[in-house]
């Protein structure tokens, strides 16, 4: 493990030399803040990794996503954002993994120096990670499991949202509506991730509402958000069938979420909580048999520091970042009378590694994760294959990898 941190660091300190000016801002930002030079703007992100499972002694390389990013400005006040991402590399039938999908796709309208509307395929605001997802702007290979599984991020629903800023206060706000999840497609052990529809075919029978509060002092944010909304798309006459409630807000799940943020001469912190509640969920085990838990909550705290700052004193661009997190998460944290409890849901991670930016869009990592769940329960192993590996509660993943935007 020490060899391998030794390399890395030689490695991304080398590649100083490489360094460039940094560039401002990627062409999505450009044109949110109505900078672009041209009416058509083009974009994107991605990023790859190794990853070696210490466990099951294997490694794997992938090209996580790759996401190619469009936009319109039709004039100064309407314009047109899409994102067009592609996951592991390729689509290939009969093979699992792969996903070609809009990540985004809406009309923004602005209203005034202060407020805008967005409509179409869009990201609300919950959370750290949801809206700002770009994987040079976090610490780690793989975005955190509290933002993957507890928030599914990216969630994007279609609907419509305001976004807005007071004038004498440091605040921002959003509420917007959108459609909501769907309680039958809810997967055992995957949190609300199953339930979205991300735009396709999505039922709007049933609706949700978003919200959130950020406050800005100096170095310092915090926001607060929240997510309200029906699970259940189906007639009133299926509902009643299937012994569920029916109507826009039916069987609801709510999320709420706290974090705050904070960077100052080379030194950042984050700490983010969240916390489901899907009250109705034995109603949803009923109907559908999906092991729906009542409540999963997660939070984490990282912290971070630039072995570089001191050093060259803003004279260039370059960052090597030094982080630690610790991330906690249950996705069956309460279980309704007919549900299993699983204790693998619940999880710790500690990660550490390191974060080179030669420049801001650029970003070289080495990470390793820690791992600790709970017990794996008897009772939730069905026609167990004799060649399996007996669960283990403890892991260590080493991961290397490589991400950009523009």
């Amino acid at each position: 493990m020490q060899k391998i941190f030794t390399f890395v660091l030689l490695l991304f300190s080398s590649l100083s030399v490489f360094a460039q000016q940094p560039v401002a801002t990627t062409s999505e930002d450009s044109l949110s803040r109505n900078l672009s030079k041209t009416s058509t703007t083009i974009g994107g992100y991605g990023n790859a990794f190794y990853q070696r499972n210490s466990n099951l002694g294997t490694a794997r390389a992938d090209l996580e996503r790759g996401v190619l990013f469009f936009g319109h400005k039709f004039n100064s006040q309407i314009s047109f954002f899409s994102e067009l991402e592609i996951e592991d590399a390729k689509v290939a039938g009969g093979q699992n993994g792969g996903e070609v999908s809009f990540e985004q796709a809406y009309l923004k309208f602005n209203l005034n120096a202060n407020q805008y509307i967005v409509a179409g395929l869009f990201i609300p605001r919950i959370g750290i990670l949801n809206e700002n997802h770009l994987p040079n702007t976090f610490n780690g290979n793989e975005r955190n499991y509290v933002e993957t599984f507890i928030i599914p991020a990216t969630w994007r629903e279609l609907g419509v949202s305001l976004y807005g800023s007071l004038n004498r206060l440091p605040i921002n706000y959003t509420i917007g509506i959108m459609n909501g999840l769907s309680s039958a497609a809810f997967t055992h052990g995957t949190g609300l991730i199953d339930g979205r529809f991300e735009g396709r075919n999505a039922s709007a029978n049933n609706l949700a509402v978003t919200a959130s509060l950020q406050y800005y002092a100096g170095n310092f944010k915090a926001q607060l958000s929240g997510y309200y909304g029906g699970t259940i798309g189906a007639s009133k006459r299926k509902a009643d069938s299937l012994g569920l409630s029916s109507g826009l807000f039916a069987v609801p799940v709510a999320l709420g979420e706290a974090d705050v943020q904070y960077a100052h001469n080379g030194f950042s912190a984050k700490v983010l909580g969240t916390i489901v509640s899907i009250k109705d969920a034995a109603s949803i085990n009923r109907a559908y048999a999906n092991n729906t838990p009542e409540t999963e909550y997660g939070a984490y705290a990282e912290l971070g520091y630039d072995l570089l700052y001191k050093l060259i004193r803003h004279s260039h661009p370059q960052q090597l970042i030094l982080f630690v997190r610790d991330e906690k998460l249950d996705m069956n944290s309460k279980i309704p009378s007919n549900g299993i409890t699983d204790g693998t849901l619940d999880q710790n991670y500690v990660v550490t590694g390191l974060t080179y930016l030669p420049i801001r869009n650029i970003a070289l990592k080495a990470d390793v994760r820690i791992v600790h769940t709970g017990a794996q329960n008897p009772n939730l192993i069905i026609n167990p294959n004799p060649a399996t590996v007996p669960y283990q509660q403890e892991n260590n993943l080493i991961n290397l990898g490589m991400a950009f935007s523009f």
